[in-house]
């Protein structure tokens, strides 16, 4: 009986040498940061937070009026232009007759939130915009579904970006 060589198609024997490369940049930084923890590129979240810019647009927020109303008319842009359809407005009529109406519910879903920003450029009031929180976790999906009050309750922001006449 004749022995039969085998050895790999040059394909396969380069794409061996690509993980083994791989392999050895893994393994010489997991060296380096376990010899060297002090410069690593990391910080100590929550005790250190991380510093970011002003224009920072991260968890939305619902504006108020100077005399503590919400700033929304219940016109439906915000979850009209939303790509995720993640906000869901009730609209009810509103108490005061110059008023036509204002949202009874304004929920977000911010498990689908894709935070492009669509809504706060949708809205002509300037009722919605993405403020500077950016934390956001918690152990129950249900806890992810912002409600109007949570929303005002982020930012309570009463100046407007939009001039009125």
């Amino acid at each position: 009986m004749q022995k039969v060589k085998y050895s790999l198609p040059i394909s396969q024997r380069v794409y061996l040498i690509a993980i083994l490369k791989g392999m050895m940049v893994t393994g010489r930084h997991f060296l380096r940061n376990l010899l060297r923890p002090g410069q690593m590129p990391t910080i100590n979240y929550p005790e250190i937070r991380r510093k970011y810019s002003s224009r920072f647009r991260g968890l939305q927020i619902l504006t108020v009026k100077e005399n503590g109303e919400l700033r929304c008319t219940a016109c439906m842009l915000c979850a009209t232009a939303c790509p995720a359809a993640c906000i869901h407005i009730t609209a009810a009529e509103h108490p005061d007759p110059k008023v036509e109406k204002f949202p009874l519910e304004f929920n977000i879903d911010m498990l689908r939130c894709v935070f492009c920003g669509m809504c706060e450029e949708a809205c002509p009031v300037d009722a919605i915009r993405m403020g500077p929180t950016y934390e956001l976790a918690n152990f129950d999906r249900s806890d992810f579904i912002f409600t109007k009050e949570e929303l005002v309750k982020h930012g309570n922001f009463t100046q407007s970006k939009v001039k009125h006449h």
